[in-house]
């Protein structure tokens, strides 16, 4: 017989269903999976100094897709809250904030967040997600949302995951295209990124074990 992951606080690792090359496994209150490239975790305060290096690093880089950031954001003790917050997002089933690592756990090469989950008739999230630059190029964010998408639907039987980019972002359109997102509208004046407010596409993906909408 097949299990599969729960979020309740254990130590015992439990038999899940392989799917897409990835073993999954819920270790004392973080989900973890195991691409063929990475390790993808729900990280706690210990690994705040990992999550500011990732920020350190790819300032630059990131700065062009996200809120400004002010100079408290890049401390210590911010990433370290944060990461604490992450686990008390995960039990209330509100949010999973995950960081793919290298197999070593020496770095953080990317991260993807799905946030804002809604059930009921909704049943659906946000998605936002970045890489590395230097591991841009590798096909790494590509493995790490599969496995990481599948997993939500799996846990949270959600309907939908909604992705939303900059249309000038070629990239993540690409990125969303091959893993199924389809594109479904314009908003206009959407988000405050890099400090102004900036047009989004809407898209989303479907759960592939749910029935398609009658049409």
């Amino acid at each position: 017989m097949v299990s599969t992951l729960r979020f309740g606080l254990t130590n015992q690792h439990l038999p899940v269903k392989r799917a897409l090359g990835a073993t999954k496994y819920q270790t004392s209150s973080r989900m973890r999976i195991e691409t063929d490239r990475t390790v993808i975790e729900v990280l706690g305060k210990e690994d705040a100094e990992l999550m500011l290096n990732y920020h350190l690093e790819n300032k630059d880089h990131l700065q062009p897709w996200e809120p400004t950031r002010d100079d408290d954001y890049f401390k210590l003790s911010n990433f370290s809250k944060m990461l604490s917050e992450n686990h008390k997002l995960l039990q209330d089933k509100s949010a999973v904030k995950f960081a793919a690592l290298t197999p070593d756990r020496s770095e953080i090469v990317g991260v993807c967040n799905f946030t804002n989950i809604v059930f009921g008739p909704f049943q659906a999230c946000n998605l936002g997600y970045s890489v590395a630059e230097k591991h841009q190029g590798k096909g790494l964010i590509t493995e790490i949302l599969t496995s990481s998408i599948e997993q939500i639907f799996l846990e949270f039987n959600l309907h939908r995951v909604m992705a939303n980019y900059i249309p000038t972002n070629t990239k993540s359109a690409a990125v969303l295209d091959k893993l199924g997102f389809e594109r479904e509208g314009l908003a206009k004046s959407y988000l405050q990124i890099a400090g102004k407010w900036q047009d989004h596409v809407l898209t989303s993906k479907i759960n592939p074990k749910h029935h398609a909408p009658n049409k």
